[in-house]
């Protein structure tokens, strides 16, 4: 449990390194509509990431006291959160650019890639 907290610390420092990098993008850039959906996307993401790995460390605690896995990981709530995302976007077109929205909501999973491509090189070189 202590590496997958571990693991779950490390994608958060990476989400906020990204995040830190699109609002200096937003800031000093002349593509304000482009960045802003994209810090949409990625908050919206991080939220995601945030309330799965959450709901998995619940349903393992579950698992573990009852013997029975009970209640599911929350898919419709984190669908809700980027329909919400979609229609912001939508509703203000002159603030979010829908198609870095959509980018944005996948940044968690590049996150994770990212991470994983790291934590195996630095695996390989401390064997």
């Amino acid at each position: 449990m202590q590496e997958y907290k571990q693991m779950i610390r490390r994608h958060q420092k990476w989400m906020l390194y990204l995040l830190a990098l699109l609002f200096l993008g937003a800031g000093f850039t002349p593509y304000t509509e482009v960045f802003n959906g994209l810090i949409l996307g990625t908050v919206v993401s991080f939220y995601n990431h945030w309330l799965l790995q959450r709901k998995i460390v619940d349903l393992g605690n579950a698992a573990l006291t009852t013997g029975k896995a009970r209640g599911g990981l929350g898919s419709f709530s984190r669908l809700a959160a980027v329909a919400v995302a979609i229609l912001i976007a939508l509703r203000f077109p002159d603030y979010f650019h829908i198609l870095a929205v959509g980018i944005g909501i996948l940044a968690a999973y590049v996150v994770i890639g990212f991470d994983f491509f790291v934590k195996s090189i630095t695996d390989k070189k401390n064997l």
